[in-house]
């Protein structure tokens, strides 16, 4: 081969390198994502179990966020001990099969807002299944995430752990 002439071989070694490079660049995001994930969500794997005790470990973003079910369909439930209901968003009340039931006002950290009174058949996280609860439909809840407040926690003995994994400790109040 003379010094002018091209490799043939170049084009298909940039191509290969191009390749490998995504192929890297896949397996970071893979990992990274599943590594914020774990610490946005550590709770996203809890089950319903039976057992006495749940142990839920703290967000990255400082909550506690964990699954579980309200008359038998899959929410996600924000540990909120300031609030005195459960508060559910008012646009799943259908989904959950809640009805809507007198006007009440409920204070929030965003003020007074107008939510309906509400019972939950069923609600259950963890080992917990707690039937009849009060709640509140909550209008001014965007997200779906449901506040479990203490007309649920007041069953439950709590305890907060701030050592090296800030885990928060539930189990039924005897």
């Amino acid at each position: 081969m003379q010094e002018n002439e091209p490799n043939p071989h170049r084009q298909l070694g940039r191509g290969m390198a191009f390749v490998a490079s995504l192929l890297v660049l896949g397996m970071f995001y893979l990992y990274f994502e599943n590594s914020l994930q774990a610490r946005d969500h550590p709770n996203r794997d809890l089950q319903l179990a039976p057992g006495a005790e749940l142990v839920l470990k703290r967000s990255g973003n400082g909550h506690y966020v964990f699954p579980g079910a309200i008359n038998g369909r899959p929410v996600s439930f924000l540990l909120d001990t300031g609030a005195t209901l459960v508060s559910v968003p008012a646009h799943l009340a259908g989904e959950l099969g809640l009805e809507a039931g007198a006007y009440q006002q409920s204070m929030t950290a965003n003020g007074a807002v107008t939510t309906r009174a509400t019972r939950i058949g069923a609600l259950a996280f963890g080992p917990f299944v707690l039937r009849n609860v009060p709640a509140s439909l909550n209008p001014g809840m965007a997200e779906d995430q449901v506040l479990l407040g203490m007309s649920v926690l007041k069953h439950l003995v709590l305890s907060i752990r701030h050592l090296l994994d800030s885990s928060f400790k539930l189990r039924y109040l005897w």
